[in-house]
């Protein structure tokens, strides 16, 4: 099979993240969301573990997810003291402005034969093939990992082991911009070659 690279090289250099506030609000078809899965899925994982999970927030569940990360904020940070309502706010109102949200889970194997370091990169593929292919269509996409991401509190809603990772979320949406050309240092800055 042949395929056009330098389409692929330019899919590459052209993939940006594209927040939430710079999303007209439109809803993206929700089979363009599940080939954006379907994409992820086919991610490079040692001993066939396939630990990434998926939890897809739209229409009404964007209030819901939107309601469980802004209340466990509140709970968590008044109890510590270091609550901050514009946080709070952006916590409530962001998820608003994306069509879906798909929560990114590292499910760990029970036997944990491979080393979890492994399993967290294979998700990180399966994030990049999600934001490849949410290019590809045209769309807005961001990979948030703030707010509760990290927070143990957190995985209670996702039915989430412990040893299990809550990697944050990936924001998709229609894009209200033009998105500006990315910059890279020179790759001959960052590579070593050993030839002998």
């Amino acid at each position: 099979m042949n395929y056009n690279t330098e389409e692929i090289n330019q899919l590459i250099k052209n993939r940006r993240s594209v927040f939430p506030k710079q999303y007209t609000g439109n809803k993206v078809d929700d089979d363009i969301v599940k080939q954006i899965l379907e994409n992820a899925n086919w991610a490079p994982t040692h001993g066939k573990t396939e630990p990434w999970r998926f939890f897809v927030f739209t229409g009404d569940g964007l209030k819901s997810f939107s309601k469980f990360q802004s209340d466990l904020y509140a709970e968590k940070t008044k109890a510590a003291g270091t609550f901050d309502e514009n946080k709070f706010q952006k916590l409530l109102t962001h998820p608003l402005s994306a069509s879906h949200i798909v929560a990114i889970v590292m499910r760990r194997q029970e036997t944990e034969r491979i080393p979890e370091i492994e399993e967290v990169e294979a998700v990180a593929c399966a994030v990049q093939n999600m934001y490849l292919t949410a290019t590809a269509y045209g769309l807005g996409a961001y990979w948030a990992s703030g707010g509760v991401t990290y927070w143990e509190e957190a995985k209670e809603f996702f039915g989430l082991g412990d040893k299990d990772k809550l990697l944050g979320f990936f924001y998709i949406g229609e894009k209200a911009i033009e998105v500006p050309e990315g910059v890279r240092g020179p790759v001959e800055n960052k590579t070593t070659w050993i030839t002998e």
